[in-house]
């Protein structure tokens, strides 16, 4: 438990806040279509303003920056060339392989343009809440 009595937690609120940000832009702005497309439904208006598709993935992405904190503390990760390092590791080999994982499925109609769309939002924002986590 000391793990998490000695985190930064301003540094883990300020680091889940973007995290939460840039998956409300990344899905809802920059890359809508793109999103829209890789689920099968271009032609259609996505019905994601439900608690559930707002609340999931902000504690999903919160959860993720809680165990980012911890293991930055753990591995004693202090320059910026380290986080970074730190970030591409597990993005690619924990949050990137996984959701290749999940959209590989029958119900994915194109689950490696879905895979690009979504593994590189996870690989961003590991790479964002990795760096602030070493900053602050």
């Amino acid at each position: 438990m000391s793990h998490f009595t000695n985190l930064n937690w301003t540094g883990v609120v300020l680091a889940f806040a973007a995290y939460a940000t840039l998956g409300a832009l990344w899905f809802t702005l920059f890359f809508r279509k793109q999103y829209q497309i890789s689920l099968g439904r271009e032609n259609e208006t996505l019905q994601n303003n439900q608690p559930v598709f707002i609340i999931g993935p902000a504690l999903c992405s919160l959860v993720i920056t809680v165990t980012s904190a911890v293991l930055l503390q753990a591995l004693k990760i202090e320059s910026l060339d380290e986080a970074l390092a730190f970030a591409l590791l597990i993005g690619v080999g924990y949050l990137l392989s996984n959701t290749i994982n999940i959209a590989i499925n029958p119900n994915m109609p194109r689950p490696f343009h879905y895979s690009i769309i979504t593994g590189l939002y996870h690989l961003t924002g590991i790479a964002i809440v990795s760096i602030i986590l070493t900053a602050i």
